[in-house]
C-alpha cells in the first residue's frame, strides 16, 4: 500500500520509489563497487553539464581539463544571476523544484533541482531517519522552524506538516511564556522525535532545566532528536541529551544540495557518499589529506537541472583519518552558527529568523549579492549588503514590514550598501551578530 508520503511526492512529480531503489541499490555496493559507482557519476555529471549547460560552459571556459581538480570551484557569488540563465537544456522554471538558500552564510541565491535528484534527497532523508528509527510515514514529529506568515505560503507549509507528520513550533518568539506553551504540547501529543534548528532547541533545553524537568518524562513517546541548520557544540548536546532524555543526533545540510552527513547508529559523523561527492580543499582547491582542515566543497552526481560541481558551500571541515571514499567520515565542522537577538517586548527571537525575513531581499535578479545583519541594541539593527544598485525605497519598506511581522513593530534598521563586507579570517560572513549578551 502507498504511503501518504510517498503519495504527496508522486503527486507532485517526484519518482520516490524509483529513488528509494536506486538508493538501496548503491547502498549495497561493496567498497570496491561504490568507489567505481562515484568515479562514474562525476564523469557523468561533468560531461552532461559541459555539453547540456551555457552557465557551466562560461564557467569552465576554454580550460582544457585533464583532473578532476583541474575544474573550477563553484562559488555562491557565481549564483546570484536569474535562475533561467542557469538552467541545463530541457530544463524550466516549470518543470524544476525550485527554492531558496537560507542565506546563512551571507550570500543568498535560487536554485533549482530536477525532479529525480530532489526524489533522491528525500529518498537520503528516509535511509539515514530510519537508522534512528524513525519512520516518516507514522512518526510525529516536533518541529522547531520558522513559517512564512504570508498567507498561502504558510498554508503550502501547513499542507507539507501534514503529509509529513509534523506538529510546528515556530521560532520567532521563544521567550518562556511562549515555551510554556510548546511544553505543555510534549504533555498532551504523542510526539517521536524532535527536529529543528539547533539554537531554537537549546533554548527549550534552557529553559527545562530552570524548571529540573525532563521532557521523556513528560513524554514518554519521544526517541530521538536531531538538530540542523547550526553549529552543535559538545556542551550544548550534553545539555540536550540531559534535559530530553534521548539521544541527540547532529545533522549537516544544504537545501540546495542533500543531507551531507548525518549522525550514523555509531555515533560516526556518516558523510553521504551516495548521491554527493565531497571534498575537503585548500586555498589553491587542491584536495587536502584526511585529517586536515580546508574548505568544503561538493558535488551533486545527480542534479542534471542545475550544476553544482566542486561546490564551495562556504563551511570549513575535517574529514576522518580513517575515512574512505566510499564512507567518508566528517571529524569536524566549522562554522554555522547565529546569535540570538534579544528584543524590547522580551521576546527571543533566533538568528536564523532572519531567513524568513531577508526571503524578501532574495529576488531572482542577484542585485543583492551578500548581506550581515548586527544588532547594536535591543531595539536597533543595522543592515550592511553588498549590491549592483542599491536598494530603492520599495524594496526597503517591504523588509521593514515582514521585520514587523516575524520579529515586532517599531524596531529601528540602518541599511548600509558596501562594496565588499568584511568577512573572517577562514573568508566566512556570519549572517546575524548580536553587541547584546544573551542570558
Amino acid at each position: 500500500m502507498l504511503s501518504l508520503f510517498d503519495f504527496s511526492l508522486r503527486i507532485n512529480g517526484y519518482p520516490i520509489t524509483k529513488a528509494k531503489a536506486e538508493l538501496k541499490a548503491i547502498q549495497a555496493f561493496s567498497e570496491t563497487e561504490k568507489e567505481v559507482f562515484i568515479e562514474t557519476k562525476k564523469k557523468e555529471i561533468v560531461a552532461f553539464h559541459l555539453q547540456n549547460n551555457s552557465f557551466y560552459q562560461e564557467l569552465v571556459g576554454s580550460k582544457v581539463i585533464q583532473n578532476w581538480e583541474d575544474l573550477p570551484v563553484l562559488n555562491k557569488t557565481d549564483l546570484q544571476r536569474p535562475l533561467a540563465e542557469r538552467l541545463s537544456k530541457g530544463y524550466f522554471l516549470s518543470n524544476v523544484y525550485i527554492n531558496k538558500t537560507s542565506g546563512s552564510s551571507g550570500a543568498p541565491f535560487i536554485f533549482a533541482k530536477d525532479k529525480y535528484s530532489h526524489a533522491l534527497t528525500w529518498a537520503s532523508n528516509v535511509l539515514r531517519f530510519g537508522w534512528h528509527g524513525i519512520d516518516f510515514n507514522t512518526s510525529y514529529q516536533a518541529r522547531f522552524y520558522g513559517i512564512p506568515k504570508e498567507f498561502m505560503a504558510q498554508k503550502k507549509e501547513q499542507i507539507k506538516d501534514f503529509f509529513l507528520h509534523r506538529y510546528r513550533l515556530p521560532i520567532f518568539d521563544l521567550s518562556d511564556f511562549v515555551l510554556e506553551h510548546y511544553l505543555n504540547y510534549f504533555k498532551s501529543k504523542k510526539f517521536n522525535y524532535i527536529n529543528g534548528y539547533t539554537s531554537s532547541i537549546v533554548l527549550f533545553a534552557k529553559f527545562l532545566e530552570k524548571r529540573n524537568l525532563i521532557l521523556k518524562e513528560i513524554c514518554p513517546s519521544l526517541k530521538v532528536c536531531m538538530v540542523t541548520s547550526e553549529m552543535l557544540f559538545e556542551k550544548d548536546k550534553i545539555l540536550l541529551e540531559k534535559q530530553f532524555g534521548i539521544p541527540v543526533v547532529n545533522e549537516y545540510g544544504a537545501s540546495e544540495l542533500d543531507l551531507i552527513a548525518f549522525d550514523n547508529p555509531q555515533g560516526e559523523w556518516q558523510v553521504n557518499a551516495e548521491t554527493l561527492f565531497v571534498e575537503i580543499v585548500d586555498e589553491n582547491n587542491q584536495p587536502v589529506p584526511n585529517g586536515t582542515e580546508g574548505r568544503i566543497v561538493i558535488t551533486s552526481l545527480f542534479n542534471k537541472a542545475h550544476p553544482f560541481i566542486r561546490y564551495d558551500i562556504g563551511d570549513i571541515g575535517v574529514l576522518d583519518e580513517k575515512s574512505t571514499l566510499s564512507k567518508p567520515i566528517l571529524k569536524k565542522l566549522i562554522g554555522r552558527t547565529n546569535d540570538v537577538a534579544m528584543l524590547p517586548s522580551g521576546k527571543k527571537s533566533p538568528g536564523l529568523t532572519f531567513y524568513y525575513i531577508t526571503k524578501t531581499i532574495i529576488e531572482d535578479d542577484g542585485n543583492v549579492k551578500e548581506f550581515v545583519i548586527k544588532q547594536t541594541d535591543l531595539d536597533a539593527f543595522q543592515i550592511k549588503y553588498s549590491s549592483e544598485k542599491e536598494l530603492d525605497p520599495e524594496q526597503i519598506e517591504k523588509i521593514e514590514k515582514a521585520i514587523a511581522l516575524y520579529l515586532e513593530p517599531d524596531l529601528k534598521f540602518t541599511f548600509i550598501r558596501k562594496d565588499h563586507l568584511k568577512r573572517n579570517k577562514r573568508g566566512k560572513l556570519k549572517q546575524f551578530t548580536s553587541s547584546l549578551q544573551c542570558k
